[in-house]
């Protein structure tokens, strides 16, 4: 007993013991080696050591929304590339000292433990090299940073493809898009209203010393970002974590609706199943609506069973493993092969609207993947139209700012759809703060990502 007592608190204070910044430094290089390789962010931060997660995460983030700088005064500094691992921890050391009044330890600090970093790592005979750079780096920063300004991916930190799609779509606001990518997003809540109101969630807020701010019809921005079990009610379903210009998704497709009647609607490539909760939490608890939730990713349709037992909706909705753009393997499951009156369409897409939120996804995506990705777009669209009673809507969307899989997708299908019909829609919304429209006077989308929204009407 005594030895199992021992081993505990031994465990114990290790896991509150203060964690060296070097071994920090460490886990983001090889994080970042891992994105830069094609695996996603996600994927490198489960590789991480739960203890380290947090602080690795952190660090993480704000290196890669930096990474175009680093690699710019890398470049500077080393012309010839080093091996993969050693330019992974150089360009982390140099992505989060070279602006100072924005990095998080002081830049001598940080040259110090990525040096460090290196002797205890597998690059001991790398550490010399590491050093003689970020040593230059400290003596000439002013001039190394002034000899990368008109260096476009540093100025950015986006791909050169990127910048320039994003010019042509955006001529007036491609600067106002990326700056906003290389912010960090705030923590938005869309609050259940079958559950309590926006005001009075914000009241128990700040009852434990929460700032927030509402917006829209349900929303709730905090002012910093919490862990979800420090929010009130939130294993009880009172709220959940949602962008504001994700809550638009089922007000503009359900208002205007008769409610009171057993709709039938379909939420296509649903996980994580916020919308899908949405779209019963603004039909009432007495409304005889069934969503139907489809998600061809097994492991990530679990995601919408816990979304919908956590708000306790899970007798409302369907949840059903399968291809969308495949309705012969699903339809007959979902409703015995009936017509839905309403679809919710959140498109599979490059995700260039979210990059604040994931900003791995610039350094991961190709250019070739924006027309494949539309390609799929216009499949699936295809696909579910049959399945829309007359009269019926379907609102098509995509976490992306690129007209490729918005504007242009829509006038395409509109195109060789003539029964289709277009109705007053947001569009694309850029990310940050977009004024309210007339569209949703009551649904001020507050500080959101990047989107696309359009409502489809079938006419007899």
């Amino acid at each position: 007993m005594t030895r199992k007592i021992f081993q505990h608190d031994a465990a114990a204070a290790q896991a509150a013991a203060p964690i060296p910044l070097w071994q920090q430094l460490a886990a983001v290089a090889q994080a970042l080696q891992m994105i830069l390789s094609g695996q996603s962010g996600t994927a490198a931060l489960a590789e991480v050591p739960v203890r380290l997660r947090p602080g690795v995460q952190a660090l993480l983030f704000q290196v890669l929304r930096q990474l175009g700088r680093a690699q710019a005064l890398r470049r500077q500094l080393a012309p010839k590339a080093p091996p993969a691992k050693v330019d992974a921890l150089l360009c982390t050391a140099l992505a989060l000292a070279w602006d100072a009044d924005q990095a998080p330890y002081e830049p001598f600090t940080l040259v110090n433990q990525t040096v460090e970093a290196a002797k205890r790592g597998s690059l001991l005979r790398q550490a010399g090299f590491l050093n003689a750079c970020l040593r230059r780096f400290l003596r000439e920063r002013d001039a190394l940073v002034a000899a990368t300004d008109n260096d476009s991916l540093a100025r950015w930190s986006h791909p050169q493809w990127w910048l320039d799609r994003l010019k042509k779509d955006y001529p007036q606001d491609w600067q106002r898009i990326l700056k906003a990518n290389n912010a960090q997003a705030p923590m938005s809540l869309r609050v259940n209203q079958q559950k309590t109101t926006p005001q009075q969630y914000q009241k128990e807020l700040a009852a434990i010393d929460i700032e927030s701010m509402l917006f829209g019809q349900n929303g709730v921005q905090l002012v910093r970002a919490q862990h979800v079990q420090a929010l009130p009610g939130f294993s009880e379903g009172v709220v959940s974590v949602q962008d504001g210009a994700a809550q638009m998704a089922a007000p503009l497709l359900l208002q205007g609706l008769d409610l009171s009647l057993p709709l039938q609607v379909l939420d296509a490539c649903a996980a994580p199943g916020g919308k899908t909760a949405h779209l019963l939490e603004f039909a009432g608890a007495t409304s005889p609506i069934q969503v139907t939730a489809l998600e061809v990713d097994a492991q990530r349709s679990e995601r919408i069973h816990d979304t919908l037992l956590r708000t306790g909706l899970q007798d409302h909705a369907k949840v059903i493993v399968a291809d969308a753009g495949k309705p012969s393997q699903w339809w007959q499951q979902a409703n015995g092969s009936q017509q839905f009156d309403a679809i919710l369409l959140d498109a599979p897409c490059t995700a260039s609207g979210i990059v604040r939120r994931h900003p791995d996804v610039r350094w991961l995506r190709r250019e070739s993947d924006v027309d494949q990705l539309a390609a799929i777009q216009a499949q699936i669209l295809d696909a579910l139209w049959p399945l829309l009673k007359a009269g019926g809507r379907m609102l098509y969307c995509t976490c992306s700012v690129f007209k490729a899989e918005g504007d242009e997708q829509v006038q395409a299908f509109l195109a060789r759809n003539t029964q289709a019909q277009l109705l007053p829609s947001p569009g694309h919304l850029i990310p940050g703060i977009t004024a309210q429209t007339d569209l949703l006077p009551d649904n001020d989308a507050g500080d959101h990502d990047g989107f696309f929204y359009a409502l489809l009407q079938k006419n007899v």
